[in-house]
């Protein structure tokens, strides 16, 4: 038995896809079918076939052994397949399916930062086509956050405008009037973000669209310097290092979503249900605010100064409604 010669060939990905999806039903129905016979059928040219089936001779299941991939066998210019690895049939979409894919590349198509937004319309286009009537299904696709402000703000990107945009900082809880040149528009984490040149901090920041409370397109282009480079966000916005405040925390069962949900440094087990857990904030005043929203199951173990912040502006909101600073909420929150 000999293996097909793999050769180089265009295609789109999609297409082939399409093909080799199909292509082990079909082969399984007609074993000992000739190459050339089977190309004809399929409309590609012996080569794009015998390509396939190398491809699919290291595709199957999960754990990929030897006993998992599909398998055939060659007689001369004839192929029977010997293993389908539940490739069985050809692909049907179930209609639920065909509206969760059309759904989902309608969401894409609309989505920041997208770098090939023709192709994904194309695709769109061919599973509409292919979905019939259920293209046509009353849903209604949205992106999170301020979509008329996400519009706004790719039209400048794509025009390539100068923006001057009053934002609110949440790590120092101000807002700030500031000019940017944008580089682009992203989605990280379920969030649509803005990236550009900040003429104020002088160098490449990035924008929550939710927190941008105006935006001006100036009468001007967006003139980044040579310096201004987008950032490898690909372990999300933001990223610990050495240099920013370490606190500690110990939480309870009920804040263990914390470990889930930001970087954190170390996680210990505590005594009872408590975790004790470190992790790296952009500042103090941010962490205060953090670990205030938290609720009595949590306490600062450091640092000191953080401890002693969050005591005072608890203490401060008891006063204001004339509770005693000697409640047990206070004391809950710091060591």
């Amino acid at each position: 038995m000999s293996r097909p010669t793999p050769r180089a060939g265009s295609r789109t990905s999609a297409d082939r896809l399409a093909r080799l999806l199909n292509l082990v039903p079909y082969l399984l129905a007609r074993p000992g079918i000739e190459i050339a016979e089977a190309a004809g059928d399929l409309g590609v040219s012996e080569r794009q076939l015998r390509e396939d089936l190398e491809l699919l001779w290291v595709c199957g299941l999960p754990g990929y052994g030897p006993g998992d991939l599909i398998d055939m066998a060659f007689d001369g210019d004839r192929v029977t397949i010997t293993y389908d690895a539940g490739i069985d049939r050809p692909l049907r979409l179930t209609p639920d399916e065909a509206l969760a894919l059309v759904v989902a590349l309608r969401m894409i198509a609309e989505t920041p930062g997208v770098a090939n937004r023709e192709a994904v319309e194309r695709a769109l286009a061919k599973i509409e086509s292919a979905a019939g009537d259920l293209a046509g299904a009353p849903v209604e696709v949205r992106l999170p956050g301020d979509t008329a402000r996400v519009r706004e703000l790719r039209a400048a990107v794509e025009g390539g405008r100068a923006l001057r945009i009053t934002y609110y900082t949440a790590a120092r809880d101000e807002t700030t009037e500031r000019v940017i040149d944008p580089l682009r528009m992203l989605m990280v984490g379920g969030r649509a973000y803005v990236e550009a040149w900040c003429r104020r901090a002088e160098a490449v920041r990035l924008f929550r669209v939710d927190r941008i409370d105006a935006v001006a397109v100036l009468d001007e282009p967006a003139v980044a310097p040579p310096q201004a480079r987008p950032q490898d966000l690909s372990d999300g916005v933001f990223r610990p290092s050495p240099d920013l405040p370490l606190i500690t925390l110990r939480i309870g069962r009920g804040e263990r979503w914390i470990t889930e949900y930001y970087p954190c440094e170390r996680v210990e087990r505590g005594t009872g249900d408590e975790w004790v857990v470190s992790l790296r904030v952009t500042d103090l005043g941010w962490a205060r605010r953090f670990v205030l929203g938290l609720g009595p199951d949590v306490t600062v173990v450091a640092p000191a100064e953080l401890a002693e912040q969050v005591r005072a502006q608890a203490t401060a909101a008891l006063a204001a409604y004339a509770t005693p600073a000697g409640d047990p909420a206070v004391a809950a929150v710091t060591q």
